[in-house]
């Protein structure tokens, strides 16, 4: 009985990931453009000068945290208001109106956040991951 050779060793070299201008490998610095959300993003965005990877990513992430505030704000002052006025009508169904806005709500916050890890993965594959609308955005912003 032969035992299995040891590990295989690859004949191709490893994939090196571009530098930044930051000093940081390329995927790297455009995962943590993700991270602390506009903040991080406007970070990268401002001290990146070469990485177009990185520039995308980084813009992705600010209006990816600009639009999550835009609507988060939107949708409050929508699920105020109408359950506002349905509860002038019957108190039980502004209730009712005011638990199915939150339910929707926390929906678009779950779609919102697994949007950002989705981004977070592909950033640190050192893929360019466009979401739907603000990745155009970020690559027609990115590229200037």
């Amino acid at each position: 009985m032969q035992n299995p050779p040891p590990v295989q060793v690859s004949s191709q070299p490893p994939v090196q990931a571009g530098k930044s201008s930051t000093g940081l490998d390329e995927n790297i610095a455009a995962l943590l453009s993700y991270v602390f959300g506009w903040v991080s993003g406007l970070i990268f965005f401002l001290m990146e000068k070469d990485s177009r990877l990185v520039r995308f990513h980084a813009m992705q992430s600010i209006l990816l945290s600009a639009a999550a505030i835009v609507i988060g704000i939107v949708f409050w002052i929508v699920a105020v208001v109408s359950s506002l006025v349905v509860s002038y009508i019957s108190g039980i169904l502004g209730g009712i109106v005011w638990i199915v806005m939150m339910l929707a709500g926390f929906l678009i916050g779950l779609g919102i956040v697994i949007g950002a890890i989705i981004c977070l993965v592909k950033a640190f594959q050192g893929q360019y991951f466009k979401l739907p609308v603000i990745g155009n955005f970020a690559e027609k912003f990115s590229t200037k």
